[in-house]
């Protein structure tokens, strides 16, 4: 693998991640970096997803494709919350 894939795929974690994280209410306390890691994994899982299904390559923007892997960053993200941010920490 090449450093410009690493890259690319972290930024499309960060993007993907990030956008899980917007669609659900209130407020998710978990650091960034497991935001970055659940992108990461709804990425390359909505895309085999989204391959599996026959819509992953289709003429222009690949709409499916991107509702799938935000999808799966929330449920992600929600499942994070829910094991790691749902404790309070001091402060």
């Amino acid at each position: 693998m090449e450093i410009t894939g690493i890259i690319s795929g972290l930024i499309i974690g960060i993007v993907i991640g990030a956008l899980g994280r917007l669609v659900l209410p209130g407020r998710q306390r978990i650091p960034i970096w497991l935001t970055i890691l659940i992108g990461v994994i709804a990425a390359l899982v909505g895309t085999a997803i989204a391959a599996a299904l026959g819509v992953a390559d289709t003429r222009g923007v690949d709409w499916i494709e991107f509702g799938i892997q935000i999808a799966l960053a929330a449920l992600g993200v929600s499942l994070a919350v829910g094991l790691y941010g749902g404790k309070r920490r001091r402060e």
